[in-house]
């Protein structure tokens, strides 16, 4: 048992593979990690193993024991990309084993850029807020939340890189390593031809929307790369995809296009909205409602959704930009 006194959840599927339901302290609650095993006995692997923390701990504990698995049996831990949820427990797992840890040169890099030694990333990101319109003090509480999780990540891992276009084994098949930008810029996605089978991390989800969000100092179009990645993985004959959040789904294409769906319309919404010129933080709140001020979380993701929005708009001529008095951005939909 966990320290909540709950069991940890898990499903089994194909062959002998592990789904383990990480707990979040998010709204999401819990984040897939999958467990694989070899075909000769020989070890496993462990594909996104969450977030440190000590529920998440004491959860992995639990289940090593149910399933009778041992640390030392880790072969490799594959991660689909940086963001915390995934990345976190990597660099435990590999003290804990001696395992490596493969991840994206790219992906590597923002994550050091996110929780190394010498990181300003919370600074360039509260001023990218600054400018397009969030109060102080609600800046004040996202930088409260982004500080604890250097700690969720630690210690942080050495990394193997592999790169899309590679194939990497593990659990008795050779898998495609798939480039997946938007959603995080150096996710990799792990593709299985002849049964159809693919690790999806957060590009596409079921019945929830990935996260897309514009960071500074990147690329200033994630909503673009992610619309075109869709329709990239739409090639791919996908018959089961096993997801970061929620159970593995069978119709991946029909997802791909109410994905696709949902940001239409949200585009078309934002500029309905952008006929009297507004912030980022006004067009935010109008979306996403003013109660998400209480959850620092969710308000940051908010916030930088909306930014990838608006910069997707104006890089296609649907709307403008311009300072008000105070050096805030204002936003304006252009009439055909």
């Amino acid at each position: 048992m966990n320290e909540s006194g709950q069991k940890a959840e898990t499903a089994i599927w194909n062959e002998g593979w592990i789904q383990v339901k990480v707990p979040l302290p998010f709204s999401l609650k819990w984040v897939n990690s999958y467990v694989i095993p070899e075909p000769d006995a020989s070890g496993f692997t462990i594909i996104d193993p969450g977030l440190r923390t000590e529920d998440a701990i004491a959860a992995w504990n639990e289940v090593f024991s149910r399933h009778q698995l041992e640390a030392s049996r880790i072969k490799r831990i594959i991660l689909t990309h940086q963001h915390p949820d995934h990345y976190g427990l990597a660099g435990y797992f590999q003290q804990l084993s001696g395992a490596p840890v493969y991840l994206s040169r790219r992906s590597h890099a923002y994550a050091v850029r996110l929780w190394g030694e010498h990181s300003h990333y919370a600074d360039e990101l509260l001023s990218q807020f600054e400018e397009h319109g969030m109060p102080e003090e609600l800046r004040s509480s996202i930088a409260g939340n982004l500080a604890l999780f250097k700690g969720r990540v630690s210690p942080q891992p050495q990394i193997t890189y592999i790169e899309a276009g590679e194939t990497i084994a593990f659990g008795g098949y050779d898998w495609k390593l798939i480039n997946a930008p938007g959603h995080a810029y150096g996710q990799l996605l792990y593709y299985e031809e002849s049964n159809g089978w693919l690790f999806c991390g957060d590009q596409v989800l079921p019945r929830i929307t990935p996260n897309i969000s514009v960071v500074p100092g990147e690329e200033e179009d994630p909503l673009g790369d992610f619309l075109a990645n869709l329709d990239e993985l739409l090639q791919y004959e996908v018959k089961l995809a096993f997801p970061g959040h929620r159970d593995p789904f069978d119709s991946f294409s029909n997802r791909i296009e109410e994905l696709k769906g949902h940001h239409i319309r949200r585009l078309e919404k934002m500029k309905g909205l952008l006929e009297q010129p507004m912030s980022a933080f006004t067009v935010c709140e109008a979306l996403f409602g003013a109660s998400l001020r209480s959850n620092p979380h969710n308000l940051r993701f908010a916030m930088s959704e909306t930014l990838a929005h608006l910069f997707y708009l104006e890089r296609r001529g649907d709307a403008s930009r311009k300072r008000d008095e105070a050096r805030v951005w204002l936003y304006s939909s252009i009439s055909c």
